[in-house]
């Protein structure tokens, strides 16, 4: 039993409930690189732009470079605008993630037609969003993270349509497709829980 009392002290003490900090990840590398490891940790930022970039991808080369940039550019303005505004209430937050993650997959299961500045306006909009509710009421010295957050999704943007831009077999395409129902799934599956239990629970 002696023998056990350390081991059982050190699981305790690991047990022992702790205040959670749930905004900004703390590499230890600098802002740059916790604004791009908050990206990459984040799902509600992770599957939009994984949808839009799939979306347009499969509408071409030029959608998709230009939702590349304007992506990119709409992250960063709305990170730093953020900084410099109170943060958006939970609720806010959440429900607009909902719909874009509605939309955007949506969009990508359905397959629809849409020209260049369609998806331009969709990756504005995703950006602004995104990088608003990220950087929310976190200063006005959260440029840098906002420039992590942006470069990292445009990092995962440019992968992802480059993957499907040479897409020309039905069944690529359908694989496309699906992941994009899944998004779809997701936003569902969020609005649903917000309607149930509000931005409290998320």
């Amino acid at each position: 039993m002696r023998r056990a009392l350390p081991t059982i002290a050190i699981v305790a003490w690991a047990l022992l409930p702790r205040v959670a900090e749930a905004h900004l990840v703390v590499t230890g590398l600098g802002p740059l690189y916790d604004g791009a490891t908050h990206f990459a940790l984040s799902p509600e930022d992770i599957l939009p732009t994984l949808a839009l970039a799939l979306f347009a991808g499969l509408k071409g080369p030029r959608p998709a470079r230009l939702a590349l940039a304007t992506l990119a550019a709409a992250w960063l303005v709305g990170g730093i605008l953020a900084g410099l505004t109170p943060a958006l209430p939970p609720i806010v937050s959440a429900a607009l993630t909902a719909v874009l993650l509605l939309g955007l997959g949506g969009a990508l299961a359905a397959d629809l037609a849409a020209p260049a500045w369609a998806c331009a306006a969709a990756a504005a909009t995703l950006g602004l969003v995104r990088g608003a509710a990220d950087l929310g009421g976190a200063g006005p010295g959260a440029w840098l993270q906002a420039f992590g957050m942006a470069a990292a999704a445009a990092v995962l943007f440019a992968i992802a349509a480059s993957i499907t831009l040479p897409l020309k077999r039905l069944w690529m395409i359908i694989a496309a497709r699906v992941a994009g129902s899944w998004v779809a799934a997701t936003g569902l599956l969020l609005a649903g829980w917000l309607i149930r239990f509000g931005a409290k629970a998320t």
